[in-house]
């Protein structure tokens, strides 16, 4: 029988891993491939470069049809999807802790516990969890930790304590420094001696700090809306530097450089101030994000280390649209914070030249938690996939790799917080619970965002087909009852995964 993402059956790994589809000629391809790299560079094993951007749009880039014509043009991104594949149906989790915390242990919110930021010096953290950055530290690679990490304040959750050997960036989220800063928006707090002393007060870290291994935070300097709008120039300067020292050596590496941009509160640095077509904050932090691939791109061409590196250009989630216009832009329904396609479906842009066929833009499903195992797939390391635990992640290397490659995932779950919310599989999604962003739900606030909407449940089920209907307005569930036991029973065998091993809630919400 010919593939079909629907009706083709996966293959069990164990009990503790995710069913995957497995694609022979793929498999045989990619592993033709892997072989061709040991044999050019020994034992050394493939560099790893992961860009992770902060509420960027699945429509911001222009390799996904924005760019100029959403009033920000992406040069540099575009440049390198040419070179790779554009995944068109990557997945993050609605909002950004629970994405980064998924993207680094290859398993789902319920599992690893982080469900929503924390903020303000909330308790967070990832005790107790594997990273990929502990992984590969252990097979030998160098491990470099720059920018927004925001995965808990707690010294048992800083980057130098789970597996990186340096961090240079900050420990929250952009908006917690400036936001009370700004007379424009907490005029109440900036005229107000007390309140601000009340805010300073507050047991959060204020600074941008730097870190090695095992070490404590050395506080670099204090996060004010000047030394803000500097922060993607020098967190790029840093990780530049990194590059260049690994250059030349036969230590791999894995750089997990995450930039400031474009959350809101937008201050781009001075230089890129109105170069954006739209004269817009959000548009002029796009151009200069862009900038920021560029630059680091090029300094693997100039070591020559371009050739050797697994690079990953991606966002958290969808646009945050509580602060339009002052967010992304996505063609899909609703926002960050929600599990409708705009909080979720992000850009995913991957590369690795002679490796990665310049193969252009490709449906099958990515997850967030799908890295860990393909990072350490190509590197010759899944051995090292936790086995005590369940992890959520698929090698998704043979579809990476070749040139024509399948998706190995059958299946996308859609949690919003301890509620289950959705399942897609091929082009149906089946939802159960969403955040309600219509005009009714929606009347005591103004903003159309997934984290001002109310909950709702649908006792039967809506039916979706993402490919006639992106938006999610049409449900017909009634006349695709065919699809009952794929979709239905399978949500009842993901939840069942729970009982064997239980979810875990460190920083959660209740809906």
């Amino acid at each position: 029988m010919d593939f079909d993402p629907i009706a083709s059956r996966t293959t069990p790994l164990a009990d503790h891993r995710e069913p995957r589809f497995v694609h022979d000629d793929d498999l045989a391809v990619a592993a033709g491939k892997l072989d061709g790299f040991t044999d050019r560079h020994g034992t050394k094993r493939p560099n790893v470069l992961v860009i992770l951007m902060d509420d960027v749009g699945w429509g911001d880039f222009g390799c996904y049809g924005g760019g100029v014509a959403v009033g920000a043009a992406t040069p540099n991104i575009d440049a390198l999807a040419r070179r790779g594949k554009i995944l068109t149906s990557a997945y993050s989790e609605p909002s950004c802790t629970p994405s980064r915390a998924t993207l680094l242990t290859g398993r789902l919110p319920m599992r690893h516990g982080l469900q929503r930021p924390p903020m303000y010096g909330e308790p967070g953290g990832l005790t107790g969890e594997i990273t990929l950055a502990e992984l590969l530290s252990g097979a030998g690679y160098a491990t470099q930790c720059v920018g927004k990490w925001h995965l808990g304040e707690n010294a048992e959750s800083q980057p130098q304590n789970v597996g990186f050997d340096d961090f240079f960036g900050f420990l929250s989220v952009s908006d917690m420094y400036t936001e009370w800063r700004d007379p424009y928006f907490f005029p109440e707090i900036v005229y107000s001696r007390a309140r601000t002393e009340w805010v300073e007060n507050q047991p959060f870290n204020k600074s941008f700090v730097h870190a090695v291994r095992g070490g404590e935070l050395e506080q670099v300097e204090e996060v004010t809306i000047p030394v803000l709008s500097e922060l993607d120039q020098r967190w790029c300067a840093y990780s530049e530097d990194f590059l260049r020292r690994m250059g030349g050596g036969e230590q791999p590496w894995f750089l997990y450089h995450n930039t400031r941009g474009a959350h809101f509160d937008n201050y781009p640095h001075e230089s890129f101030l109105g170069k954006s077509p739209a004269k817009h904050p959000y548009k002029d932090t796009i151009i200069e994000l862009d900038d920021i691939v560029g630059r680091l791109v090029r300094v693997l061409e100039e070591t020559g280390q371009l050739d050797d590196t697994l690079i990953f250009v991606t966002s958290d989630n969808g646009p945050e649209m509580e602060t339009w216009p002052d967010a992304a832009y996505t063609p899909f329904r609703c926002a960050k914070g929600s599990t409708w396609e705009g909080g979720v479906r992000v850009p995913m842009v991957v590369a690795w030249p002679g490796m990665i066929d310049a193969a252009g833009a490709t449906d099958g499903i990515f997850d967030f938690n799908d890295v860990l195992p393909t990072v350490l797939g190509v590197a010759g390391l899944s051995d090292l996939v936790p086995d005590d635990r369940f992890v959520d992640g698929i090698d998704q290397s043979s579809f990476l790799l070749a040139p024509d490659g399948r998706s190995n995932r059958k299946y996308h779950y859609y949690w919003l917080g301890q509620s289950f919310s959705a399942l897609r599989c091929g082009e149906y999604k089946f939802m159960l619970n969403a955040v309600a962003d219509d005009p009714i739900s929606q009347g005591d606030v103004h903003g159309t965002g997934g984290f001002s909407g109310v909950l709702q449940k649908f006792p039967y089920g809506k039916l979706f087909n993402l490919y006639l209907d992106p938006k999610e307005t049409h449900s017909y569930m009634i006349r695709k009852l065919a699809y009952q036991e794929a979709l239905v029973g399978q949500v009842g065998r993901h939840v069942k995964t729970f009982a064997k091993y239980p979810p875990k809630l460190v920083v959660g919400i209740n809906v």
